[in-house]
């Protein structure tokens, strides 16, 4: 339950900052492909839930489901682990940057597998968000907790599957993942960005607040721009967000 546990408390005002981004609802949807019914474990707000299909939303945090848009699916409260559904229920199980939040990752995968045919899961490279600039220059304990998380490969590689499709995030990205401000570090000094990133609100206050004074330094006095030139000059990057597509 420790995904409960975490959005029950950091979840306020989550819907604010997590808003779907249409440059990966395109490759979800082509994911999805022809299937009627879709459940989404773990689903919270409904960001890249398909509105023209049946979809069930299965969330374990009452806040998370608080935050639902009146338009979406009513939810469910349940969890990975143990999905109330019976076998092969609906056409694709979808979850999307949830996987790293459940207590038994490999059963919730189970879980995935028994409910459908299909499973459509967004992860991440947890090397890759390690080695962030944020994490590798400010807040570098961010990288012990990522490390100990299910990286995408290993998401892949239990789901027996090698149908996995980079998803880049574009410099205006408008959905608050962590990295999602690679090119717009003054985001980070906002308090409400860093509530809507699960990766934040998990590390040590202290060491995230030592972080963030030092990243205004060096934004004041034209360190980070000089230094990162390179950033500054791509259109979009790579942080290691994966769809990872499974057929069994």
């Amino acid at each position: 339950m420790a995904g409960t546990e975490l959005y029950d408390r950091i979840g306020t005002g989550y819907s604010l900052g997590r808003r779907t981004d249409p440059r990966w609802m395109t490759p979800i949807l082509a994911a999805l492909g022809t299937a009627r019914s879709v459940v989404n474990v773990g689903a919270g707000t409904g960001s890249y839930e398909p509105r023209d299909r049946t979809v069930l939303p299965l969330e374990p945090s009452s806040r998370m489901i608080r935050q639902r848009p009146p338009h979406a699916s009513p939810a469910v409260r349940a969890v990975a682990e143990a999905l109330p559904l019976r076998d092969n229920a609906v056409d694709v199980a979808m979850a999307v940057l949830t996987v790293h939040h459940w207590t038994d990752w490999r059963a919730g995968l189970a879980e995935l597998r028994r409910v459908a045919p299909r499973q459509v899961v967004l992860a991440y490279d947890t090397r890759l968000h390690a080695d962030f600039w944020f994490v590798r220059e400010y807040v570098p304990e961010i990288a012990e907790l990522e490390l100990t998380r299910p990286s995408a490969p290993h998401i892949a590689d239990e789901l027996g599957t090698d149908d996995v499709i980079p998803m880049p995030l574009a410099w205006d990205f408008t959905d608050g993942v962590f990295p999602a401000h690679w090119r717009r570090p003054d985001a980070y000094l906002d308090p409400r960005v860093r509530r809507a990133c699960s990766a934040l609100a998990q590390t040590n206050p202290d060491a995230v607040e030592r972080g963030i004074q030092r990243l205004r330094q060096d934004l004041e006095s034209g360190w980070w721009h000089e230094t990162h030139q390179d950033l500054l000059a791509l259109d979009e990057w790579d942080a290691g967000f994966r769809l990872i597509v499974a057929q069994n």
